[in-house]
């Protein structure tokens, strides 16, 4: 496998990002194969979706971040479920936590989101966990697709569990605004769901025009990156992603 390009700034002050996506089902499984997963990726931005949402929530989320590397930037039970951490390479903006409509009798969904600069580039960030069901589901990327339209930014990227897998309606409705990751570089393995024998690709990150794809994968065999670590982690694979964005930012 191709080693995938490290965080750097280029001669012409671009900035390399890495960009990390992965559900940790409210970190019910093994926590020190977790962390030790996150580490190993060694990102820039997580975009994290199930993160802990009820008794010391802040807590867990900080012991995660902490033992990560990485920093707290937005989200959690606040976003009902999807969260942000950060390396202290990322200068921070602004954060909103947006709460998506609730449908009586399913989960409350929402949106962790950030605005952040690295180098001389700005850049929103979102993180998402769509619903099970098809229609709800279709309805919220869309509601996705405005909430990065009113950022007021030039670029950004948005991930998560889609709980849908590429060709079906949100996934290509979100492929009509945004450009699917993988698809424009594929790198590592495709499938993030189930961890313990993944078969079907239902996360993923997506980036708007101008940012371009170093490579986008689950970082099986990338150094550090143990099988048992991610298998132990969490039931899905996460999504990790090498992007450089344009020096001028906005």
């Amino acid at each position: 496998m191709e080693p995938l390009p490290n965080s750097r700034t280029e001669p012409d002050g671009s900035p390399v990002i890495r960009v990390l996506s992965y559900n940790i089902r409210s970190m019910c499984d093994d926590t020190a194969a977790l962390a030790r997963v996150i580490a190993a990726c060694d990102p820039d931005l997580v975009l994290l979706q199930e993160a802990p949402r009820f008794f010391r929530w802040r807590k867990k989320l900080a012991r995660l971040a902490a033992a990560s590397g990485l920093v707290i930037l937005s989200g959690g039970a606040t976003a009902a479920g999807p969260a942000l951490l950060c390396s202290l390479r990322a200068t921070v903006e602004r954060t909103e936590d947006v709460l998506l409509p609730l449908t009586p009798g399913r989960h409350r969904r929402g949106l962790a989101t950030a605005v952040v600069r690295v180098g001389g580039a700005r850049l929103g960030v979102l993180s998402c966990h769509l619903s099970l069901e098809a229609e709800e589901r279709h309805a919220q990327a869309g509601l996705l697709l405005d909430q990065l339209a009113g950022m007021g930014v030039a670029h950004a990227v948005a991930g998560g569990d889609l709980n849908e897998r590429p060709g079906g309606r949100t996934f290509r409705r979100l492929g009509d605004g945004l450009r699917d990751c993988w698809t424009a570089a594929p790198w590592g393995s495709e499938y993030t769901f189930p961890a313990s024998g993944p078969d079907r690709r239902i996360d993923a990150v997506f980036v708007t025009e101008g940012i371009e794809v170093l490579g986008c994968g689950v970082p099986l065999g990338l150094p550090g990156v143990a099988e048992d670590d991610l298998r132990a982690a969490t039931d899905h694979l996460p999504v990790l992603t090498a992007l450089r964005l344009p020096a001028s930012g906005d």
